[in-house]
């Protein structure tokens, strides 16, 4: 069985499963759902707890006898597998699928993990996992969906909050989802219970935000060109090296620029763009901004990030970093940025 975060706290309320697996790159949600799994493994008599971490020279025929062999203090116990480097080996395959096969009983068993790649999340020992109870993917909450993340955590809290108050949170602690609770937890102290004063709001939070630049990309496709050029702040401000946020752009350009040839040329939109390697989860914002930009802001983009190239490389004089923004308010507002910045290219 799958869950997503949000579903765990209904499916504890109706009964522990044998098994959980929690893996993803989120460190807070996965603190967080494991936790969960061990407050109702207490509440439900699961006294005993045994930790097993997986590191080089670890042995899984332990753990194989640790759950054979009955407990020596409780009649139920919280048994955890921790997997770091999220790759068990050949020989934890194989452990996991016996250890699966035939779970121990009156034990809860909680494997954590790292993000998993795509073949690590079909292989034969992680399946066997899934089938034996319950795996949960705890994935960095999107910037679209923030705002409603917040506005739960409030209302645990007793706290309400108009739509102008949440997207400014979001925007304060985007990337950041531990300072995001933080943040949320110092308004439950600070502010009384009901709706929150923008401005009180306003004065309590912290700027804490943290963007990467993959994060860059998904503001440009979406033509928000506000955030982007916060975020080109941000990544400034934070040290990122320019030629990065380049590198960043430029792939952005190259296939949006490929995807429009090769639809020129007659090929099915759903190939082009599994070649340019476009997930699914971004396909949407690619189709929107192929319908938003032209094919000759698509080649001013090119020129000026080529030009942009050089300059980074102290070949032109000229602020690399007010030269990115250009450049990503060029594909962020289309036609309208490109009219803008006329005679204001980059020198070739």
């Amino acid at each position: 069985m799958k869950l997503r975060p949000e579903q765990l706290d209904q499916h504890l309320r109706g009964g522990l499963a044998p098994l959980y697996a929690v893996y993803g790159d989120e460190p807070l949600l996965a603190i967080e759902a494991a936790d969960q799994v061990r407050a109702a493994a207490a509440q439900a008599g699961y006294g005993e707890r045994e930790v097993f971490t997986v590191e080089p020279g670890f042995s899984w025929e332990t753990l194989l006898f640790s759950g054979n062999s009955l407990s020596l203090f409780a009649a139920k116990r919280l048994l955890e597998i921790r997997i770091p480097s999220g790759k068990p080996g050949t020989d934890g395959a194989r452990a996991l699928e016996r250890f699966c096969a035939s779970l121990p009983a009156d034990t809860i068993t909680l494997v954590t993990l790292p993000a998993l790649p795509r073949p690590a999340q079909e292989s034969a020992w992680f399946k066997t996992l899934e089938r034996a109870g319950v795996a949960l993917a705890v994935y960095p909450v999107e910037r679209a969906r923030l705002p409603q993340w917040i506005r739960q955590r409030l209302m645990q809290q007793g706290q309400r909050a108009d739509a102008d108050t949440l997207k400014f949170l979001a925007e304060r602690v985007e990337g950041n989802l531990l300072a995001a609770r933080q943040e949320v937890q110092k308004l439950g102290l600070l502010l009384p219970r009901g709706d929150l004063p923008f401005q009180s709001v306003k004065d309590s939070v912290l700027d804490v935000a943290r963007y990467d630049v993959f994060q860059l990309g998904d503001a440009m496709l979406a033509g928000d060109a506000v955030r982007l050029a916060r975020m080109v702040e941000g990544l400034k401000g934070e040290g990122t090296a320019p030629t990065l946020v380049l590198w960043a752009m430029s792939r952005e350009i190259r296939a949006l620029a490929g995807i429009r040839e090769g639809l020129r040329q007659g090929a099915a939109l759903p190939q082009l763009m599994r070649s340019a390697r476009i997930w699914e989860s971004r396909r949407a914002l690619v189709e929107q901004a192929l319908r938003r930009l032209p094919e000759e802001i698509l080649r001013a983009a090119a020129r000026r990030a080529a030009a942009l190239d050089r300059l980074i490389k102290g070949l032109r004089a000229g602020d690399a970093w007010d030269e990115l923004l250009q450049l990503g308010l060029l594909l962020a507002r289309g036609a309208a940025a490109a009219k803008g910045c006329e005679g204001q290219a980059l020198p070739a």
